[in-house]
């Protein structure tokens, strides 16, 4: 009876220790930036205030840059997209995508193993237990890497929160860290030479990139509902067999 008792008081313990690393990544990590680190969100504002950000620190920069890939994937709350445009500016193509897959690889994770700790309760309280179930759904299949790599390769999936999905599945470590991180490339790439393009001054295939990107994100927000679906079907038909 008595070690019944102390179990459960570990396990009590164990819950609240968790709640507290919970309430620390949503809570405390972005208060935390806002009141010591401000000039991270004042300097996003826009593409010469993040460039001007990086170039401030030049010994340091690649690690800032690191660290503003990962908390971006942990706790979503910067522009990841911007800070990867300013990358190509400041790194160039070849050097901007190799920091930017590092801080993706870490960033990736640290959310995978953050969940793994946490738990399925803890998770279901940061993404629901609706979404949570749906996820995990999903990333139990057999036959879900391809799913994995086509949702981290699609403009507007909720990415980072499958990381955390991930960490309470079945899911691997190495293959979801591999396949997520192989689905952001492309995106990347874009983004880094788009910048790249801005420090040379070639403002023309700036615009027609631009635009280009511009209507493949339009087609794919009006067509969203429908690509959702083309995604479940992907996931019923690889499932059935």
């Amino acid at each position: 009876m008595k070690n019944r008792s102390t179990a459960e008081k570990k396990n009590r313990l164990f819950t609240i220790v968790k709640a507290i690393v919970l309430l620390l990544i949503l809570v405390g990590l972005p208060v935390y930036l806002l009141v010591f680190h401000r000039d991270v969100f004042t300097g996003a504002r826009s593409l010469d205030d993040v460039v001007q950000l990086l170039r401030q620190y030049p010994g340091r920069n690649a690690f800032i840059y690191i660290l503003l890939q990962i908390l971006q994937i942990v706790v979503s709350i910067l522009p990841g997209q911007v800070f990867q445009i300013a990358a190509g500016v400041v790194f160039g193509v070849p050097v901007g995508i190799l920091l930017s897959v590092i801080g993706a690889v870490l960033g990736t994770a640290v959310t995978y193993l953050c969940a793994r700790f946490l738990g399925t309760d803890a998770m279901a309280l940061m993404l629901g237990e609706e979404k949570t179930a749906k996820f995990i759904q999903i990333l139990n299949s057999e036959k879900a890497y391809i799913l994995v790599f086509l949702i981290y390769l699609i403009p507007g999936m909720p990415k980072d929160l499958f990381a955390y999905a991930a960490g309470i599945s079945q899911m691997r470590f190495r293959p979801f860290l591999i396949l997520s991180t192989a689905g952001r490339v492309p995106a990347m790439c874009l983004s880094l030479l788009f910048g790249w393009l801005y420090t040379k001054k070639f403002y023309t295939a700036m615009i027609v990139m631009g635009s280009l990107i511009a209507a493949f994100l339009l087609v794919l927000f009006i067509f969203r509902k429908k690509l959702s679906k083309l995604v479940d079907r992907i996931y019923q038909r690889l499932t059935d067999h």
